[in-house]
């Protein structure tokens, strides 16, 4: 950018804190800014048109803004005939910074000269307008895909929903009763699910594909090409994609430790389901009237060995099973053997009212289950009691639990991908993604899981599940024809540009997008797509011969701020350590901690990354030739409870470091200079005391070599 401006606030206690003339003198000498005026209240009337007037009358291009946090007056301070760069000092400088006035003075000074370099290294940023398909692809026609392709339709969209059975409905359309769902949840309910049915069936906007699959998935948000195969095989343009497949019952075959396979007296909750349905409640050996019922609890579920996690579910599918046999008998015995019952909500008076039933609930564990003497003989471990319990009854139902359809690799979306035809799986087989902030959201985006394939739950949070993902699926479409990204960088109209004559066809960008954003050509170049690209710049930080940048994210901007800190020479006064921040959990915490006026060193500079993923080994290459005492990267935490808001860019950046040594070796640093801190926003508080620990380190490690240099 030729002409930038530089604005700063002297309110919410900055101009106290700072030399409000001093930090406009560096604006204009050092950071190079055409103009730099003050204000005591840049978010008010007059503080705006001062902004405005000088953007007109400067003709500037873009703008620092030295206030408060860039997270806040976000709605205000938004100034759209230029680039805008804010920093906010008054939480980094004013109220967090406790030192002399020198110390406060010379972090301010810097955050002035790196904002206003950032600010002009800045390139206008093209917004994307690609034509897009306003529809939906839905996949499976249970409770979910229905209820999700009724919104989507709702919403104004086509829909076309794929199921590969003969009839919609899922396993719902095998159920007797289905659970309570209002009222107070006492009693289960008629099951509707004809209803629900003939609405999508009838609906003008819905496309219904029964005894079809997907063939194949190209293309990206707005844009794919979807094939179909089956009875309604075709092609179809479709702007985003909801994958509501559904789950299937836990193999009974592999409990042959329960009983099953032995005798048909023990079955399966789903295969008791169509006993109740035909209206005939009868032993299946023999045909005797059912007198007695033990259901077994977690058959194969919480257990090691099957299933390791909660169904969720079944402990209020036997409950109401249980209810079957009273109402046909009410005499029969019903027992629950059970780990826990999990009915939780409202869902417990249904447990209650089984209880006034006349159900038995017993806490044990089967140890035993065999035909004997023409009933079912059950041996179990009474949990309470420690004692022995045996039970014989005309028939013993299962509760097996549900896995995705998305296990083992299924094939379901046969996408034309670089990285795989299917969706990367987070354990037990269910799709992967940021499963706290964005549970609909997958590794590819523009396709959004629900229902019991994103996880465990019962047919009503299903059907709000569909609701949900095709809301978001509807979202990506509309972002995508206005050129903007999706959650987490929602508005964001950059995307990456590629310097592609210096390629290397190495593949690591195309390899480390979490997203699948990029395809290759023969020779291995990467193809972008820029709407599957979610702004992480994860491809940034792979990139060997940085190549990769966005308009207003580059290796060479954040470089050129690092190098535009001032490293006094005096170092038992004035170390300096560099903290390299996730935007996303990090620089919230950052805010936090100043909200609560926790001190941080004023050595300290912090540098907002749109995620550790990003971060190329360059800056810390840049960081430690400057003179720069300490590097700390700040990022999200990884592993099996990972909270990344790109999935794994935080891992990245810890495989990326590891690369470092050979750097750190060369210009004679110890490694301890350089730290990677894993943390989440809700310790925001532990925050400013690792970062000052690590300054310590850094003190007692001595001075950077390459100071003054």
């Amino acid at each position: 950018m030729d002409k930038v401006g530089f604005f700063l606030c002297t309110g919410c206690g900055i101009g106290d804190a700072v030399d409000a003339d001093e930090l406009l003198k560096t604006a204009r000498k050092e950071g190079k800014a055409v103009c730099a005026k003050a204000h005591e209240q840049l978010c008010g009337e007059q503080g705006l048109k001062l902004v405005r007037d000088e953007i007109a009358a400067q003709g500037l291009d873009a703008i620092a803004i030295a206030a408060c946090s860039q997270r806040e007056m976000t709605h205000v301070l938004r100034f759209p005939e230029v680039v805008v760069e804010r920093v906010g000092i008054r939480e980094t400088v004013a109220w967090m910074c406790k030192a002399d006035d020198e110390d406060r003075q010379m972090l301010a000074d810097d955050y002035v000269k790196m904002y206003c370099i950032k600010a002009a290294k800045n390139t206008p940023a093209k917004r994307l307008e690609p034509e897009v398909n306003r529809s939906l692809l839905v996949i499976g026609g249970g409770v979910t895909g229905m209820s999700a392709a009724l919104e989507g339709a709702a919403a104004g969209y086509k829909v076309v929903l794929a199921e590969k059975s003969a009839q919609l409905g899922g396993l719902t359309a095998g159920w007797h009763k289905r659970l309570p769902s209002q009222g107070t949840h006492a009693k289960a309910e008629p099951n509707d699910i004809a209803k629900m049915i003939e609405a999508v069936e009838h609906n003008e906007s819905i496309t219904v594909a029964k005894s079809t699959t997907v063939a194949a998935v190209e293309g990206a948000p707005g844009a794919y090409e979807v094939k179909l195969d089956g009875a309604a095989a075709g092609s179809h343009k479709i702007g985003a994609i909801v994958l509501a497949a559904g789950a299937t019952p836990y193999d009974p075959t592999k409990l042959g430790h329960l009983g099953y396979g032995s005798t048909p007296d023990v079955m399966t909750g789903v295969e008791f389901e169509k006993l109740a349905r035909s209206g005939k409640l009868e032993r299946p050996s023999d045909g005797k009237r059912i007198e007695s019922v033990l259901f077994v609890q977690c058959a194969g579920s919480r257990d090691a060995d099957h299933l390791p996690y909660c169904s969720t579910v079944c402990c209020a599918a036997s409950i109401k099973q249980a209810g079957y046999v009273k109402e046909a008998n009410p005499k029969a015995r019903t027992y629950v053997l059970y780990k826990d019952v999990r009915t939780p909500g409202l869902m417990e008076n249904f447990y209650r009212q089984s209880q006034k039933d006349g159900t038995v609930f017993v806490k044990g564990t089967a140890k035993t289950v065999e035909k004997k003497n023409g009933a079912v003989r059950v041996v179990a471990d009474d949990a309470l009691s420690d004692d022995e319990l045996e039970f014989e009854v005309d028939v013993v139902v299962l509760a097996t639990g549900l896995e995705p359809a998305t296990k083992d690799g299924a094939t379901i979306l046969n996408l034309a991908y670089r990285q795989g035809k299917e969706m990367p799986l987070r354990s037990y087989g269910f799709p992967n993604s940021h499963f706290i902030c964005f549970p609909y959201e997958t590794q590819r985006t523009g396709i959004y899981a629900a229902g019991t394939v994103r996880q465990p739950m019962d047919a009503a949070a299903a059907m709000t599940d569909g609701a949900g993902a095709a809301m978001k699926a509807i979202q990506c479409v509309e972002s995508a024809s206005r050129g903007e990204a999706v959650h987490p960088r929602a508005s964001d109209i950059t995307w990456p540009d590629f310097f592609l004559s210096r390629c290397t066809q190495c593949k690591r960008c195309t390899d480390e997008c979490p997203f699948g954003t990029l395809d290759e050509d023969e020779k291995g170049t990467p193809k972008p797509n820029p709407t599957r690209c979610r702004r992480c710049g994860v491809c940034m930080g792979a990139c060997p011969e940085r190549i990769i940048s966005f308009a207003n994210y580059s290796v060479d901007m954040v470089g050129s701020m690092i190098k535009s800190i001032s490293v006094p020479e005096e170092f038992d006064e004035k170390p300096r350590v560099l903290c390299l921040v996730c935007e996303n959990d990090a620089l919230p915490a950052i805010d936090l901690a100043a909200q609560l006026r926790m001190e941080v060193s004023p050595w300290v500079r912090f540098i907002p990354l749109r995620c550790l993923g990003s971060m190329n080994l360059q800056w810390v290459n840049d960081s430690l030739i400057k003179g720069i005492d300490g590097v700390m990267l700040i990022g999200c935490k990884y592993g099996d409870d990972y909270q990344c808001h790109f999935v794994k860019g935080s891992e990245l950046c810890s495989v990326r470091l590891e690369k470092i040594q050979e750097t750190l070796q060369r210009l004679m640093l110890e490694p301890e200079r350089v730290r990677l801190q894993q943390f989440e926003l809700g310790d925001a508080p532990k925050l400013p005391g690792l970062i000052n620990e690590f300054v310590d380190k850094v003190v007692e490690l001595g001075p950077n070599p390459n100071k003054g240099f």
